[in-house]
């Protein structure tokens, strides 16, 4: 089966073409230019299914095809993931105008975390609050966690569905995710995005009252509270760069504290959700880092393990190399691994399992 996959990200689409399996095609575009998905079509129009990676799929549990339904209900869930939702929305509705023939397969980032334990979903906010079970801990990043744990599978000799690991996706977003049983059981994203670990230009994890506060001292509307946190905070509003790691270690380098002292809450912040997601197993097999800041910055990833002792991890010596590899020391009683990121073979996985269950019918 050929599947066209694409992956809109905060400002750029990654396009790939999977065939049975197998990515032998892969571009990527400015999502300034509007079209964008007209390129991918006409370079790859001849496919048996389309894949769109959603963020927020809200209550769904596994991949669907989209019909008007579906659609609509992904649009009342962008306020929760704004940076990423608007951009699936459009995407998927371009790539339907364009191939009206061609099934169109959604992708969900939360899927991976559905069977989480209430333990771990819950809020502990007024009950009626939560009653109808939407104000809960969602989880992101699920595409990426189901590869990296296939392929972590693959590296170890074991099966995916009995290892217990730990999954840090580090990117310009970051989010660290207990898996046991082949799924999430918890993770450091929840409600939205915004939870957790520090991030490019996201706050990651602010005490509530905090931000309370701030908005009695200083009166912004929820609007203006809501860029602040997305959008002007993590390593972008400690370092006064955009927040791309390239720049801030830069600044680093030449001795601006600022970005210094940015980088070491970035770390802090990824050690300590590291830390918390492995106390919801009952083991721990393997670290794994996935995500563009692990496949381009193995070093800040050596940095981040060596503050892991706690865990049995060592660093050893980690080659910038395009590979799958261990980056721990031969002698390092627990494994941690860097997987490069290939959210779109399971886009293309989840298609095929739609499809599959359509032509069972």
């Amino acid at each position: 089966m050929r599947v066209l996959t694409l992956n809109p990200g905060s400002s750029s689409v990654k396009v790939s073409l999977v065939a049975d399996g197998t990515a032998v095609g892969w571009a990527a575009w400015d999502l300034t230019d509007p079209a964008v998905v007209g390129h991918a079509v006409r370079r790859w129009s001849d496919v048996d299914a389309v894949a769109v990676r959603f963020v927020h799929g809200g209550t769904q549990k596994a991949p669907a095809r989209v019909d008007d339904v579906l659609l609509a209900n992904l649009e009342r869930l962008t306020s929760l993931a704004p940076n990423h939702q608007p951009l699936s929305l459009s995407v998927t509705r371009e790539v339907r105008r364009l191939l009206p023939d061609v099934p169109v397969v959604a992708c969900f980032d939360t899927a991976f975390h559905a069977r989480m334990p209430e333990a771990a979903a819950r809020y502990p906010l007024p009950r009626a609050w939560t009653a109808q079970n939407r104000l809960r801990r969602y989880g992101f990043h699920g595409l990426s966690c189901q590869y990296a744990l296939r392929r972590t599978g693959e590296l170890l000799g074991r099966t995916p569905d009995e290892l217990q690991l730990v999954c840090a996706h580090v990117g310009a977003g970051v989010s660290v995710t207990a898996i046991r049983d082949g799924h999430g059981v918890d993770t450091s994203m929840g409600f939205t995005p915004l939870e957790g670990a520090m991030m490019a230009t996201r706050s990651g994890s602010i005490d509530p009252g905090l931000l309370l506060h701030v908005m009695q001292t200083a009166p912004m509307s929820p609007a203006e509270m809501a860029d602040a946190l997305f959008h002007r905070s993590g390593l972008a509003g400690m370092s006064g760069t955009n927040g791309d790691l390239r720049r801030v270690l830069a600044a680093a380098a030449r001795g601006e504290q600022n970005a210094e002292v940015a980088l070491d809450v970035y770390r802090h912040r990824l050690c300590r959700e590291i830390g918390a997601a492995a106390m919801s197993l009952s083991r721990l097999d393997a670290v794994v880092f996935t995500g563009g800041v692990a496949e381009h910055q193995p070093g800040l990833i050596t940095s981040v393990i060596d503050g892991l002792g706690v865990l049995g991890l060592r660093a050893g010596q980690v080659p910038h190399t395009e590979t799958d590899r261990v980056v721990t020391a031969p002698d390092s009683p627990v494994p941690a691994l860097i997987v490069l990121p290939r959210e779109d073979l399971e886009l293309a996985r989840g298609a095929e399992e739609v499809l599959a269950r359509v032509s069972v019918r």
